[in-house]
């Protein structure tokens, strides 16, 4: 039996605006960009809530891409709804527009098969909501093999308490450099990293784990264009990002990331060191296809081949001899 893999989030419809095209009310939130990108690896489960006016054509679209959609909740009222503009490096975006409509009373519920997933991704939502995620988790009696989560500058400002609850349980972190300084006050990012991974201790996690097995923490600071670090007991590692000719539309990239990392890691069910830096190329190579097109488009139109030959090019854009 395949390891289960379940992510919660939001679903929404982006209205998105660059210096190279603009989309309106595209299907778009962090849980579809990571189950789109955790699909190529895995079959990924969502828990999300929708309005009323959700298109049946974006529920068939999770079903031909062999998402699990059982823990979409459907409630009255509008989906999340999100506008923005990117300025012309894509480096700044000016957000134009946030309708929270039925996500603003969002209450992930998590049946008994979800309880029972053996990878686990939070989505960037209200730490209060993680933390109910992670008690009804710790009330099945199946032990998770990791539980990863993702967080933004609001919530370390607004809702540090609960964030810093939510980190106890947890064993993988995925945050941006301005994140990690803001989450640790440290400038350098080593530094910042040793005093993030304190607040995620090994033996004080509340959720069931695979006991003897179960890894240090780990921690994966993103840096945008410039690839990634992830720290893990003493050690670093250091991938560049993929040097792309057509960036168009960044939204979505850093779920598309963790998509790919935790589908790699959920097919491949191995912690290990080696096998989470393979994690972190895959997940890279998800958010490289990702900025390529406006929205989801090119996550719908990736081949299996285009996979092997970016991660290719990967391991030659960072093998080099040593004598």
């Amino acid at each position: 039996m395949s390891n289960k893999l379940l992510t919660i989030g939001s679903v929404a419809y982006d209205s998105i605006q660059t210096p190279f095209g603009k989309i309106n009310k595209t299907l778009g939130g962090s849980a579809s960009y990571f189950s789109l990108a955790a699909r190529f690896f895995t079959r990924p489960s969502l828990i999300a809530v929708v309005g009323e006016d959700f298109k049946k054509a974006d529920i068939t679209l999770f079903k031909k891409q062999k998402i699990d959609i059982s823990g979409l909740q459907k409630a009255k009222g509008k989906t999340f709804h999100w506008a923005g503009k990117y300025h012309f490096d894509l480096n700044t975006r000016d957000t134009l527009k946030t309708e929270l409509g039925v996500f603003e009373k969002f209450a992930p519920e998590l049946s008994k098969d979800h309880r029972n997933s053996d990878y686990i991704f939070l989505g960037n939502i209200h730490p209060r909501l993680q933390l109910s995620v992670l008690n009804q988790i710790k009330s099945a009696s199946r032990r998770t093999k990791l539980v990863g989560l993702d967080t933004m500058n609001f919530w370390i400002e607004k809702a540090l308490p609960d964030l810093k609850a939510v980190m106890k349980k947890i064993d993988l972190l995925v945050i941006n450099e301005g994140e990690a300084r803001q989450l640790s006050g440290e400038y350098n990012l080593s530094k910042a990293a040793k005093k993030i991974l304190k607040m995620m201790p090994p033996k004080g996690r509340g959720v069931p784990s695979a006991a003897e097995g179960t890894p240090p923490p780990v921690l994966i600071i993103k840096q945008g264009e410039y690839g990634l670090l992830m720290f893990q007991n003493g050690k670093i590692f250091n991938l560049p990002g993929y040097p792309l000719e057509n960036v168009i539309d960044p939204t979505g990239a850093g779920d598309s990331f963790a998509g790919g990392l935790m589908g790699y890691l959920s097919a491949s069910d191995n912690l290990s060191w080696d096998n989470l830096k393979k994690a972190c190329v895959y997940g890279s190579a998800m958010a490289s296809f990702c900025v390529e097109e406006l929205g989801v488009k090119r996550l719908l139109n990736i081949k299996e081949k285009e996979i092997s030959q970016r991660l290719k090019a990967f391991k030659k854009l960072t093998h080099f001899e040593h004598r």
